[in-house]
């Protein structure tokens, strides 16, 4: 009798057994996605960076994917985020303000926001059972009916717009006095929500990072048993800039290399408790940017290494971003990729892996780079688009870059536009130093013909037309810097 109990027990244990390992590999895939704010391309010490050490990030990158050419889908905050949520271009969606008379991002006083028409990846993935969370920085419009829990998140823990955009602080950026403040008279307190609640306003920002680390960790916590999403946008390293005293005063890179230093901490945190929860071998985990650094804040901003140009421009330094892209087990260690991805790759690559569907007749940007990142491909596009608001001004195609229209990020100069673009070659020249439009007529044309093509399948909104700054004319084939 014991033996034939022993036998059912054996047999039933065996079924379970399989039943559970079954369930396991048949469920969908965790993401996570960190999206760090106003990092440039050289403030990782994994991609160059002499004195900001980011030992996480480091491990992380051998242990996964290191991108070299990866780019943003705008080169300022707002169009940024909606193109990877949406893994659609900004000016599809309507998020490509900035012409003269309008702010180039989300505001305090901005009347609009992300369209609830648009898709996020949230929202695709509610429909194949994830729990969805962001924790941090949303700036995709601030008023109620615009907030994360209305574009498909089941929580929200942070601020709706920049971290500088509350009373008491501000981006003026003084050399003499680096730390100071100044009040806004016209602006509220910097808000920090929990769902659709205020629960603070104008919190201590020394803590945030830390705040936002173990918020994140409680929402892994809680949503280990099932498929979740969770996005993670720091506000840092947007000035002002603050780290916490296990942090401040660290680094050689002073204050900036500091609050680098602290968000390395926290991707460690993050990593460290999916290994102890056991659910890193069924979680991809990616790293990056929203845009280049912001220069005009001297040693408050970051850097961009070899690249040219930052933050709110269409140089290599204002869109090309370090990526790196973890998964235990399914991602092969210390790869280091030259091909050509995008943030708004997110949403097609997250469908495709999670087995979700989206509208057949919507156009995405974005492409699945699944092969590329399990090493069935070495590359997936060929192109890339650079918008600077509503206009294209340059565009890549395979190790060629033209520039139609140049802006140095934050400059009260016109716009340029050139009747020969400027040609570089990236995987040559990737400081864009060395024009070689006049070699290259061939290849001119060539991308001219995907500018013009690119152009007419999204032409600018005709409201925005006239409404954009005024260009100068400039060299036909000369440098512009």
């Amino acid at each position: 009798m014991k033996k034939a109990i022993k036998s059912s027990f054996g047999i039933f244990l065996l079924l379970f057994t399989n039943s559970i390992i079954g369930h396991a590999q048949s469920r969908p895939p965790n993401f996570i996605v960190i999206f760090a704010d106003d990092l440039g391309y050289g403030d990782l010490s994994c991609y160059g960076n002499p004195t900001i050490l980011t030992p996480n990030l480091d491990r992380m990158a051998a242990e996964g994917m290191r991108f070299t050419q990866f780019y943003v889908g705008a080169g300022i905050c707002t169009p940024s985020r909606s193109a990877l949520l949406t893994g659609r271009l900004a000016i599809r969606t309507g998020i490509h303000a900035g012409a003269r008379g309008t702010p180039s991002v989300f505001g305090i006083h901005s009347a609009s926001g992300l369209p609830l028409k648009e898709i996020t990846i949230a929202e695709m993935l509610k429909t194949r059972g994830y729990a969805t969370g962001i924790i941090g920085k949303w700036h995709l419009g601030h008023l109620p009916q615009f907030l994360p829990r209305k574009q498909g998140f089941d929580y929200w823990f942070g601020i709706p717009y920049s971290n500088d955009m509350g009373k008491i602080t501000t981006t003026r950026f003084d050399p003499e006095n680096p730390t100071a403040t100044a009040p806004r008279a016209d602006a509220p307190p910097l808000p920090l929500y929990r769902n659709d609640s205020v629960i603070e306003e104008e919190p201590d920002q020394h803590f945030l990072t830390k705040r936002y680390t173990e918020e994140a960790i409680k929402f892994i916590r809680s949503n280990k048993g099932k498929p979740f999403f969770l996005y993670y946008a720091n506000n840092f390293p947007h000035v002002p800039l603050y780290a916490s005293l296990a942090f401040e005063g660290k680094s050689k890179r002073g204050l900036y290399g500091d609050v680098v230093a602290e968000l390395d901490w926290s991707v460690g945190q993050v990593l460290k408790t999916l290994r102890e929860l056991n659910i890193d071998k069924n979680t991809l985990v990616i790293f990056t940017s929203d845009n280049g650094p912001w220069l005009t804040q001297l040693d408050h901003g970051g850097s961009a290494g070899m690249l040219y140009g930052g933050k709110h421009s269409t140089y290599e330094g204002g869109m090309r971003e370090p990526a790196i892209f973890w998964w235990p087990g399914k991602i092969k260690a210390g790869i280091i990729s030259s091909a050509l991805a995008t943030t708004m790759d997110f949403l097609p690559t997250f469908e495709r892996l999670s087995k979700a569907t989206m509208p057949k007749d919507l156009i995405l940007d974005g492409m699945d780079i699944s092969d590329l990142l399990f090493s069935k491909k070495d590359k997936v596009r060929d192109l890339v688009y650079y918008y600077f608001n509503a206009d294209l001004y340059a565009v890549r195609k395979g190790p060629w870059k033209a520039h139609f229209t140049t802006h140095t990020g934050f400059s009260k100069e016109a716009p340029v536009t050139y009747q020969i673009p400027l040609l570089y070659n990236l995987e040559v020249d990737p400081s864009e130093k060395y024009n070689v439009a006049k070699q290259h007529p061939d290849i001119v044309e060539d991308i001219r013909k995907e500018y013009e093509r690119q152009k007419a399948i999204i032409p600018a909104p005709p409201e925005l037309i006239k409404m954009l700054p005024g260009k100068k004319s400039g060299n036909e084939s000369g440098n512009e810097h």
